[in-house]
């Protein structure tokens, strides 16, 4: 990868992206900086990047496993791409692909998306860093409390759903499977969670390399189907036509919290990032985030982090009260990627920023 760098022109460096998640954000940021972009879209997604018109190279594809393909890899080289990798690399590409078989540059660390996609791997990252986390059961059969079921990966909220015994467990995953979003075969791969009684937060934060700081940038919170609908319905309904809702995510909304939250929001990158450094150097290269619910004695709880950038950052693009803070105005975390690049480029600094 060294070597691939190396014969890349730094005067003519384009950021590109999978055409999904978060690319809109990475592209406007890209161009606000100066660099040209590529996308690797989908035919039926094109419409969305043709219609902004913030893309200056389309490669389509029938699949985003094609990015595998060394016709694709080989066109990025050419183009002096840097790939920007966010929650579509690691729900449709095999984290064992993205760390051997994609040879293009990418801004971050490709290893930490390794640990991100383990959840035991995961919770061993996070508890080294002293946060707290909700417990996990390992089996059905364990569960004495209400807890959540997810599967690994980003899939953003498809298929889980909440379950207080060893009963309601096997009847709602049944319910899952025979809905269409869940697989028998996934049983043997779910993680059973915890399920905390609080308010779900999920800070941004962006780890500069070239600057040794962690930044917050931003602060969001889900909007899920069907379970932010299900107060809409009376309790007395929901139980008549036994309601089994799940956690597919729609869209976003930003959230600022209360000052008093945010020393130890601050702390806890800080301290991500630093165990990051010891599991695999130079660790956190870029954007993250915590997946945090706070509960009403205002303790805050972790039970996921994402090593890449997080569609949640989509909403605040140009306005992120935190990014403001800290930058004035229009800067927001697709910009953050780019200016971190052109930086790195400025100070012959651009192999260590990326792997």
């Amino acid at each position: 990868m060294r070597n691939i760098i190396e014969r890349y022109d730094p005067k003519k460096i384009a950021i590109g992206t999978l055409g999904s998640h978060s690319a809109l954000n990475i592209f406007k940021g890209a161009k606000e900086e100066g660099f040209r972009t590529v996308c690797v879209c989908k035919e039926n997604d094109a419409i969305v990047y043709r219609k902004f018109g913030l893309v200056d190279e389309m490669i389509l594809v029938r699949d985003f496993s094609e990015l595998m393909e060394e016709r694709i890899q080989e066109k990025l080289r050419q183009l002096n791409v840097i790939l920007i990798p966010h929650g579509s690399f690691t729900a449709f590409l095999s984290t064992d692909d993205l760390i051997s078989r994609l040879r293009v540059p990418m801004f971050g660390n490709r290893e930490l998306l390794r640990l991100e996609a383990d959840r035991k791997k995961q919770a061993d990252w996070l508890r080294k860093a002293g946060l707290k986390l909700p417990c996990t059961l390992k089996s059905p059969e364990d569960i004495d409390r209400l807890i959540i079921a997810k599967l690994p990966g980003a899939r953003g909220g498809r298929g889980y759903f909440l379950a207080a015994s060893p009963e309601s467990f096997h009847k709602k995953f049944n319910d899952m499977v025979r809905r269409g979003l869940l697989k028998e075969e996934d049983k043997e791969k779910i993680h059973l969670q915890e399920y905390l009684l609080g308010v779900n937060v999920y800070p941004s934060y962006f780890s500069s390399i070239i600057d040794n700081e962690v930044e917050i940038l931003g602060i969001d919170r889900r909007y899920e189907s069907a379970v932010d609908a299900i107060g809409r319905i009376s309790a007395s309904e929901q139980l008549e036509i036994g309601a089994n809702p799940t956690y597919t995510i729609v869209g976003n909304i930003p959230v600022v919290v209360r000052e008093s939250l945010l020393p130890e929001m601050i702390r806890m990158g800080e301290r991500v990032h630093e165990t990051a450094k010891k599991l695999a150097p130079p660790g956190i290269i870029g954007p993250f985030c915590l997946e945090t619910v706070i509960t009403d004695d205002l303790q805050i709880h972790t039970f996921e982090i994402s090593a890449r950038i997080v569609a949640g950052t989509n909403v605040g693009i140009g306005t992120s009260p935190y990014a403001y803070l800290k930058y004035g105005e229009n800067m927001y975390m697709g910009r953050r990627i780019a200016l971190e690049i052109r930086k790195a480029i400025e100070l012959g600094r651009l192999s260590g920023v990326l792997t």
